[in-house]
């Protein structure tokens, strides 16, 4: 099967950079090349930031920080500039979910409601800004009469999002950050620019002071500029847990803020009361959701030892029906993974996993019908030893391990027992036991019966997956500095 398909998506300036409210000529003529991951051909071209680029964009995020009226808006104000920003995603979902799929190969029935999710954010962000306290009024101390909790903007956030959900990412950053009255650079991954840039034409659509956001594309050199730049108060990271830690080493050097979401190897634990016919079927779904390239993707799923062979034949059976193909396609459940560099990277572990004793039951490698283009089967290895490297390492790809374990108790063990702590999901018909079991988990997310989230709630993780929480309330409070006031008399009134 020979897949080409001719698509075009509709930036007006992917030549440019949006620096200071203006769409500007890059300092080189260098560009990167987007390769659609189902054809191997060239989809995007867009430009490639120097360092005079990065300067110049932190540059105008600080000036408005600094010196424009943004953050000496009321939160009401900037609130109605969140809730126009939310429709200008939603009237371009049909330009986001073609750079979705022709960037990373993700599914375009799945990436159509990329657009509308991220104007939630926005919405949910521009409805928190007449519902969260920015001033709370305390007891007085001794020596004053009124005491305040002021939380002001943190100042310019350098927001550096990945490739594999770079609108949501973008959203879980920019809209809590411009909230809370930051001042925004906004660094998109050159292998899935475009959605920033429809960002950036709504930000001018709409009339966003000059500065408030910017946006660029770079490698990681000049990326590191960004975070290491003394103008930029706090940095806003999704990605892997290598670039996070070298993130977090950089911004320790100088205190700066920072968030991270980073990776997960996360657990699925079976109760022996499931019905593992159904367990397989929702892990089927869970783990074909962009092709396995997922953060908080469940890659380890942990059985009672007697019932493992059984489950094992049941998984491998549903995910074996899995057809993979065109992200176009309406028909197909799993497309490509984003680039040679990922198929490669999962071919690796894929092969680490034969090498140390795993029994492989499906997949192991490229679709035959599909000779073109950068696609894995899914894949299942049965009888994985939780020291191993495919259970301890995230691959980010479509493959799962199978562990047995003696007990419940043992399979707790099990599910901890790994370096990162992202999400969770215990499968069982007792939501008593459901509950006592989450709440043994070390992980920021846990599921019932399903991979599920709720980034109204909150996402992030515990340990290596990450520093911080991202949606809701608690994803505000990083872009926000608390002060103390203490006034030895009442004042005539209190703003916001």
């Amino acid at each position: 099967m020979e897949l080409t398909r001719d698509v075009n998506i509709a930036l007006r300036s992917p030549d440019r950079f949006y620096i200071g409210g203006e769409w500007v000529e890059p300092s080189t003529k260098e560009m990167f090349e987007v390769i659609q991951p189902a054809t191997e051909e060239i989809f995007l071209r867009v430009a490639m930031a120097g360092a005079d680029d990065m300067d110049a964009a932190v540059a105008a995020a600080r000036v408005a920080f600094d010196e424009g009226p943004w953050p000496r808006m009321s939160p009401a104000e900037r609130g109605q500039y969140l809730a126009a920003l939310a429709q200008g995603l939603r009237d371009r979902a049909s330009d986001i979910a073609l750079g979705h799929t022709s960037e990373v190969g993700v599914l375009h029935s799945f990436a159509k409601y990329g657009g509308p999710g991220a104007g939630n954010t926005y919405d949910y962000y521009a409805k928190l800004a007449g519902e969260f306290s920015f001033i709370e009024q305390h007891a007085p101390s001794a020596g004053a009469e009124v005491a305040l909790l002021v939380r002001e903007p943190v100042g310019v956030v350098a927001a550096i999002i990945p490739w594999n959900a770079p609108v949501s990412a973008a959203a879980f950053k920019v809209a809590p950050a411009l909230l809370a009255g930051c001042t925004v650079v906004l660094k998109s991954s050159p292998e899935a620019p475009s959605a920033m840039y429809v960002l950036a034409e709504i930000a001018e659509q709409i009339g966003l002071p000059a500065g408030v956001l910017n946006c660029v594309t770079a490698d990681r050199e000049v990326s590191e500029r960004l975070v290491t730049d003394p103008r930029v108060d706090k940095v806003a990271f999704t990605g892997s847990v290598a670039a996070g830690r070298r993130i977090a080493s950089l911004c320790g050097d100088r205190i700066a803020r920072y968030t991270l979401e980073l990776g997960g190897k996360s657990p699925g634990v079976i109760l022996d009361d499931y019905d593992l016919e159904a367990a397989a079927a929702s892990l089927s779904i869970s783990s074909r959701r962009m092709s396995g390239q997922t953060c908080a993707s469940l890659t380890r799923i942990i059985v009672s030892r007697h019932r493992h062979d059984e489950f094992v034949e049941l998984l491998g059976d549903k995910l074996s029906k899995i057809r993979v193909g065109d992200p176009f396609d309406p028909a197909t459940e799993m497309g490509p993974l984003a680039m040679r560099r990922q198929r490669d990277r999962v071919e690796h572990y894929i092969s680490k996993g034969l090498e140390e004793g795993a029994r492989l039951v499906i997949g192991g490698g490229r679709p035959a019908h599909l000779p073109r283009g950068f696609y894995i089967e899914p894949t299942v290895f049965a009888d994985v030893d939780n020291s191993s490297t495919i259970a301890r390492e995230e691959i980010f790809g479509p493959v799962l391990s199978v562990i047995p374990a003696d007990n419940e108790e043992h399979a707790i063990q099990i599910a901890n027992d790994t370096p990162f702590g992202l999400n969770a999901v215990v499968f069982t018909s007792d939501a008593d036991r459901a509950l006592a079991v989450a709440r043994r988990f070390r992980a920021g997310t846990v599921g019932h019966n399903a991979a599920i989230y709720n980034f109204e709630v909150g996402f992030g993780g515990f340990k290596q997956s990450g520093v911080g929480r991202e949606g809701g309330r608690a994803g505000l409070l990083p872009y926000l500095e608390s002060k103390t006031v203490l006034l030895a008399a009442e004042p005539t009134s209190i703003d916001y």
